[in-house]
């Protein structure tokens, strides 16, 4: 009798975990961009920047997904440069996707959630880092799981103050991407109580392959005395050829130098060897932090659906807003959600290539809630009012 009662017993369970199985489907979109032009081609952007980061998530959450009999899908899409972004969503949200990765520019990204059809869907964020998209032009629907330009510049700022190298400088590139990270960098040093003590625009369209030893002493010579040399070039364009090549010897940090990154193939501890292990495996190289964001978008559905028991986009959304969820991300810290404007709390590795400098927020930048929520927009500054 007892052998009976414990086969009936486990045919219930298996038709109470079969009763409670979800299917839940994810989407990943990118809108494919002609990569600008630069000096150097020497590091090309991998071709499944991000979609690797949500297949390896879709393996991670898929697994846990087993014991609970849920079933996780990924449905990939990518939309061509020049491509009409809004037949392609549309058609998707029509076929019932409601849990979606994109990797697109801000106005692609305002489209999409702009939808009618989107109102009801999670829209995860992987790789824009603009502020407007987490403050005035920031969208309920829409979550941020790849860092803002402010919690990086916060983080180097942190940086900057710890080691008490107070007298910056600052290159600035050409770019728009390099005018918004030099704004975060002011910004930052604001917040931090630090200043410039001088700024440069940078002046070249010459091969620095060939002359950056003699033309980039002369066009650092007449900067003032400092002890960083903060550099925005978010294109990779000149930076690499500053370091060693200044008139005076100095630390270079920002877009070259020690880097505020949101992830990088040199992050091991916390159990990120294992997560980078598992990269390499199923894509040959290592984990940038686009790939990172992608991860962590999709690792947060599965754990929201776990914790649920639901594959509803609203519930999803209430829960991962909550004070309940936290992802262990492989950073030394939890990470969550901010409920006023959707961006994921996160520590910041500022890295070299070669190693992790130092992880940010760095000890002694207290908060009355949150030490993370010292990188990036606090509540009291916010700009969205899209969320409750």
């Amino acid at each position: 009798m007892p052998k009976r009662l414990a086969i009936i017993g486990a045919a219930m369970t298996a038709c109470a975990t079969a009763a409670a199985a979800l299917e839940v489907r994810i989407d990943m979109v990118e809108r494919q961009v002609v990569p600008p032009p630069i000096l150097s081609n020497l590091i090309a952007p991998p071709e499944d920047l991000a979609l690797a980061g949500a297949r390896l998530g879709l393996s991670d959450i898929a697994a846990t997904g087993r014991f609970m009999g849920d079933d996780f899908t990924l449905t990939e899409t990518r939309i061509a440069p020049g491509e009409d972004l809004r037949p392609a969503i549309e058609a998707l949200l029509a076929d019932g996707a409601r849990l979606i990765l994109v990797k697109a520019p801000a106005e692609d990204m305002l489209a999409l959630a702009d939808l009618a059809a989107a109102e009801g869907a999670v829209i995860f964020n992987v790789s824009d880092p603009s502020e407007a998209l987490r403050g005035a032009d920031c969208r309920a629907n829409v979550l941020h799981t790849t860092p803002s330009l402010a919690m990086r510049t916060d983080a180097l700022a942190q940086f900057a103050l710890k080691k008490r190298w107070t007298r910056l400088a600052l290159l600035q590139g050409p770019n728009p991407e390099d005018a918004a990270f030099a704004d975060a960098l002011r910004a930052s040093l604001t917040k931090f109580g630090l200043s410039l003590a001088a700024e440069k625009a940078w002046a070249f369209d010459a091969d620095m392959r060939r002359v950056a030893s003699e033309e980039l002493p002369a066009f650092t010579q007449d900067l003032p005395d400092h002890d960083l040399l903060l550099v925005a070039d978010e294109r990779g364009d000149f930076g690499r050829y500053i370091p060693y090549n200044t008139w005076v010897p100095r630390p270079v940090a920002g877009s070259e130098g020690i880097m505020p990154l949101g992830f990088s193939g040199v992050v091991e501890n916390w159990g990120a060897a294992q997560l980078q292990t598992r990269f390499r495996d199923l894509s040959g190289r290592e984990m940038q932090a686009t790939d990172f964001a992608a991860w962590a978008a999709a690792a947060a559905i599965g754990e929201a659906v776990t914790r649920t028991r639901s594959a509803d986009p609203d519930v999803l959304h209430d829960y991962l807003l909550s004070d309940g969820f936290r992802l262990a991300g492989f950073l030394g810290t939890p990470l969550s959600f901010r409920a006023w404007d959707g961006q994921m709390r996160q520590p910041i590795p500022l890295v070299t290539e070669r190693a992790v400098v130092v992880t940010a927020p760095l000890e002694g930048f207290l908060h009355e809630f949150s030490e993370l929520d010292t990188l990036g927009q606090d509540r009291p500054g916010t700009s969205c009012t899209a969320f409750p």
